[in-house]
């Protein structure tokens, strides 16, 4: 697959790195799936001007939220093939293709934040090797806060489930709505608050993020805090690109990328009340799973891991060997 992509890649990014040979900038442009006032989108922004800066403009990047260059489910593609250089989506979103990238979607596994960065850590070696293989380079990662249930009705259990048509993002999402007897539905992020309004979706899990900037209250009437998993997204690049660059534009690059991915984590964080009290200021019910609930979401859970586990074989199990070791 990798030499697939390669030979797809030489005139688009041949072109790239012989600007750079010949000292102009590049210009990269940069697809990102959320909206701009969401705050991966905003550290797309706060990463293009650190990038900018620290290479002293030889690369000049612009960001495009929203879907609107390439909407979610192309932006991994065209960064392989070589139609952008870089882009953003989250990661899980690949576990189809790679069922190695669903690392941080495995249920009840790492809930809080700390545990979610030792997660990442336990993984980060394995994952990169796994997107090298898809002819790209991991520069940053950011977690959402964790997921939870949206609904337009009161549910204590999967006896309140049943039938309803469910958004999902990936194939975890997917799963947990069929284990609760409701119909998922594909939909990206751009296209949730279209779905809600026209009936072709009434139920979907998610952080209190994307309630938010869709202003699902408008549709939905129940939130429950589930915190489920923290799953990340990440920017990535085409190796070519990479590779075509000079080592002090990568190092430069890549401090741009550690220094967002701190800012991005811990701006994730402290959002996370915040997207609640949201919620609630504006009609909705805040509140825990009960038990029942939660009891049937870890055992879905706990089936979930084990399915990931036959999939993504001795390197899952060693990712989750090595975080429960730290």
């Amino acid at each position: 697959m990798k030499t697939i992509f390669k030979t797809a890649c030489v005139a688009a990014i041949g072109m790239t790195g012989a600007a750079w040979a010949d000292g102009h900038a590049q210009s990269w442009d940069m697809p990102m799936a959320y909206a701009a006032t969401n705050f991966h989108s905003e550290h797309g922004v706060i990463f293009a001007d650190k990038v900018r800066e620290y290479t002293g403009g030889a690369i000049d990047i612009t960001v495009h939220p929203g879907g609107s260059l390439f909407g979610g489910g192309d932006i991994k593609r065209a960064i392989q093939t070589g139609q952008v250089p870089i882009g953003e989506r989250f990661m899980s979103a690949h576990a189809n293709e790679a069922p190695l990238l669903g690392w941080d979607n495995l249920p009840f596994i790492a809930t809080t934040y700390e545990d979610n960065a030792k997660l990442w850590e336990a993984a980060r070696d394995t994952v990169n090797a796994q997107l090298a293989d898809l002819n790209l380079v991991a520069l940053y990662t950011c977690p959402w806060p964790g997921q939870g249930f949206y609904f337009n009705n009161e549910v204590g259990s999967s006896s309140d489930t049943q039938g309803i048509k469910f958004r999902s993002y990936n194939s975890a999402t997917a799963t947990f709505a069929e284990e609760l007897g409701m119909i998922p539905v594909q939909i990206e992020a751009a296209e949730l608050s279209q779905a809600l309004a026209t009936g072709v979706a009434s139920a979907f899990i998610s952080s209190g993020s994307t309630g938010y900037d869709r202003k699902v209250w408008e549709h939905l009437s129940h939130y429950y805090k589930v915190n489920a998993w923290l799953p990340r997204n990440y920017v990535m690049v085409n190796t070519q690109a990479w590779e075509g660059l000079d080592a002090e534009v990568q190092a430069g690059i890549q401090k741009a990328a550690d220094e967002t991915a701190a800012s991005c984590a811990a701006k994730s964080a402290e959002l996370a009340n915040f997207y609640f009290d949201e919620l609630a200021k504006n009609g909705m019910s805040v509140e825990d799973a009960g038990p029942d609930f939660l009891a049937e979401l870890e055992a879905i859970g706990a089936k979930m891991t084990a399915e990931w586990l036959e999939t993504a074989g001795a390197d899952g199990q060693a990712i989750l060997d090595a975080y429960k070791a730290n």
